[in-house]
């Protein structure tokens, strides 16, 4: 554990033992009298469960006790320069309402606070950030994770420290200070908005995989989806801002990490809002489900408490329609195997996760007839759950191997529950979390293989000028190409960012951003994943010239 600076001539190492027991430790500095110095000391019991790390392919355990965790978060950027009142107030509140993420700036979101927290590149301000100290200490007494936003859009951390020396010293400054503590790192806000998104990731990411001891999760903020970083090696879990139901869905089968979707929406429940995604409730509520469909995990916000721009934080609206939807939701997989459960598609009329053969969560968002679904042959207790109230509504049993219902009405969405009950809590006596292996899925890359080919861009050329239509044909019709999902990416090998998202859907059109490539003309690879309605995903390629 490195050492951080605290202000005058003292300097701190924060330490957090991950075991009970008697621990050693041994001092290295430059100043001689301190220098391989040695002592002990004696850790006892304290039933934290430990931090949180990725299990189960695409879920969540606590390091420590093994069990699995249901992450639930909350966004307030400004929770290290605001009210410390309101603050408090604010995590009692959230924690009541069961969030255990809330996730923030480090340096506060306003650019006096930032110049409060760093008032030169080389010199941290330690009144700030015994602050902050504070409040992380707060969100974990309080059940709730930090995670940690380390600096905002638009080449922020950059223009904040210009050197990568600087920018190692900051980081390693926030490990030695934090990393003993219950967060996760998340990054930089809107990687792609940065020069050097990539490298500079690549830069600090590598920075918390070597430094921080504990190993915490690690990713960064999007603005569709920061999985183009995986590759480089130090991202632990893929964060979304997308709504976008095919991109979730066809990433979950590409990538065996857990993901979060941070900002699939946040809700306008009275305070405003100034951005697309700042919906309603009810809209909220939906998109909420359609992530969880998606094996994503969730983080809220609400245009009055996350603390952005134009939005002054009111506690009027901790109390909101989506912060309850949160909870219901928590409520609801809270009875779950949560951390088996995976996107299921032998289902009509919805959507659905399951762990086959034990339990099969169907979303219905607009119920318009019969919920049809292929289960295990055994008996199951059946229940309709409203997402809007958290009510329970427990039906008959029933048991075989083809279920077919209808919602209790169809004026607002409901989630189909067929569970054995009785088997699970068996399954808790007997199992450990990682009761069985999960299959990865082997993404078909042969052009042959594939049921569908590209047929639009019909040209060698794309013009980063003109909007794009992006369209494929299906090449022999079957029961599972009925329903595709279809997700475009494109990538400038030679720039190096990695690829970006082109659209979702079949004969579409978008037009490409010119900051992708750092020249044009260039050679842009395209690829096409589709995904049809058994899960099966496949991949189309094929190479563009990009002109001015």
């Amino acid at each position: 554990m490195p050492a951080f600076w605290d202000g005058g001539h003292r300097l701190v190492i924060r330490f957090a033992p991950i075991e009970a027991g008697e621990w050693d430790y041994r001092v290295t500095s430059n100043v001689p009298r301190l220098d391989g110095v040695l002592g002990k000391f004696t850790a006892v019991e304290s039933g934290h469960p430990g931090f949180i790390r990725p299990a189960n392919v695409h879920h969540w355990a606590y390091s420590g006790s093994g069990k699995p965790h249901l992450w639930m978060g909350d966004t307030n950027y400004r929770f290290a320069e605001m009210d410390g009142n309101l603050f408090e107030r604010f995590v009692m509140e959230r924690a009541r309402q069961k969030f255990n993420h809330l996730r923030g700036s480090v340096l506060g979101f306003s650019p006096e606070a930032v110049a409060r927290a760093i008032p030169a590149p080389d010199q941290p301000n330690p009144e700030w950030f015994r602050e902050v100290d504070r409040r992380i200490r707060f969100l974990n007494q309080h059940g709730i994770t930090a995670d940690l936003v380390l600096a905002g859009d638009q080449n922020h951390l950059v223009n904040l420290f210009p050197t990568w020396q600087q920018r190692e010293r900051y980081v390693r400054y926030l490990v030695a200070r934090y990393s003993a503590m219950n967060i996760t790192w998340q990054g930089v806000q809107e990687f792609e908005e940065y020069k050097e998104g990539r490298a500079l990731l690549k830069e600090i990411g590598g920075l918390l995989k070597r430094l921080d001891p504990y190993d915490h999760p690690r990713s960064t903020h999007t603005t569709a989806t920061s999985a183009p970083l995986l590759a480089d090696g130090w991202m632990t879990y893929i964060t979304y801002q997308s709504s976008d139901q095919q991109l979730g869905a066809i990433e979950h089968q590409l990538y065996p990490v857990p993901s979060v979707n941070a900002e699939f929406a946040y809700e306008d429940s009275g305070a405003g809002k100034s951005h697309a995604h700042h919906v309603g409730p009810d809209i909220f509520r939906r998109r909420l489900w359609n992530a969880a469909m998606n094996g994503q995990y969730p983080t809220f916000g609400n245009t009055g408490t996350y603390g952005g721009k134009g939005f002054p934080l009111d506690a009027r609206f901790l109390d909101s329609p989506g912060a309850k939807a949160m909870t219901a939701w928590f409520d609801f997989f809270s009875r779950t195997r949560y951390w088996e459960l995976e996107p299921y598609f032998d289902v009509d009329g919805g959507r659905a996760l399951a762990l086959d053969d034990v339990e099969y969560v169907v979303y219905v968002e607009k119920p318009a007839g019969p919920v049809e679904i292929l289960t295990a042959k055994h008996t199951y207790q059946v229940y309709w759950f409203n997402p809007a109230t958290g009510e329970w509504l427990k039906q008959k049993d029933w048991k075989g191997e083809r279920f077919v219902g209808e919602p209790p009405d169809n004026t607002h969405d409901w989630v189909l529950h067929l569970s054995r009950d009785g088997h699970k809590e068996g399954m808790l006596r007997s199992y450990k979390f990682e009761s069985r292996p999960v299959p990865v899925q082997e993404i078909e890359m042969s052009p042959d293989k594939a049921p569908y080919e590209i047929i639009s861009p019909a040209a060698d050329e794309i013009s980063v000028s003109h909007p794009v239509q992006w369209a494929a044909k299906i090449k022999r019709e079957t029961r599972a190409t009925r329903s595709m999902m279809y997700l475009w990416i494109g990538e400038v090998v030679s720039d190096g960012q990695g690829y970006r998202v082109l659209a979702t859907g079949n004969n579409v059109t978008s037009k490409l951003q010119q900051h992708w490539s750092r020249s044009v003309p260039a050679v842009l690879s395209v690829r096409l994943y589709g995904m049809n309605a058994n899960g099966k995903v496949y991949a189309a390629d094929k190479v563009y010239r990009l002109t001015p």
